[in-house]
């Protein structure tokens, strides 16, 4: 397992859901919803803090692993934040995880109006520590943009 900080990214058309690893890559914690128009300026900030190893960006295939509106936005998105940082994103197929998020929150009690935000982050958290996992056991996932 390689340490370093990684960033869990949840891609929106309005919003950004943003997930945090430790050095170690142990865990992922929710870190901040970013209104789209102002996150990659946002996490170039985050990117200079934490000098993260890479990006993890969620890429929304539709169900049958097609790619979608949506799925070249979050490329196009992938590709300028990997430019303006010079960090490396890894596209990871997402499907489900908004799902997942939705429900965790629900269990939580959170209904999901006043928890559209935290759904963006349980979003990215879980699509971080599912690649987390994934290194883990000695794999890698998704394609990758910008130099390793």
């Amino acid at each position: 397992m390689r340490t370093g900080t990684r960033f869990g990214i949840d891609v929106g058309k309005a919003r950004v859901g943003v997930a945090r690893s430790d050095p170690l890559g142990l865990m992922a914690v929710p870190v901040v919803t970013l209104p789209r128009e102002s996150a990659i300026d946002e996490l170039v900030l985050l990117a200079t803090e934490y000098e993260p190893i890479e990006f993890v960006c969620g890429l929304p295939l539709s169900l049958d692993g097609s790619d979608t509106a949506s799925t070249r936005d979050a490329r196009e998105f992938a590709v300028r934040l990997a430019e303006v940082t010079g960090v490396v994103v890894r596209l990871v197929d997402e499907r489900l995880t908004t799902v997942a998020a939705q429900h965790a929150l629900h269990d939580a009690s959170h209904s999901t109006k006043s928890g559209r935000a935290m759904i963006d982050q349980v979003a990215a958290t879980i699509l971080l520590e599912s690649a987390l996992n994934v290194e883990r056991a000695g794999n890698t996932l998704g394609e990758t943009v910008g130099e390793a």
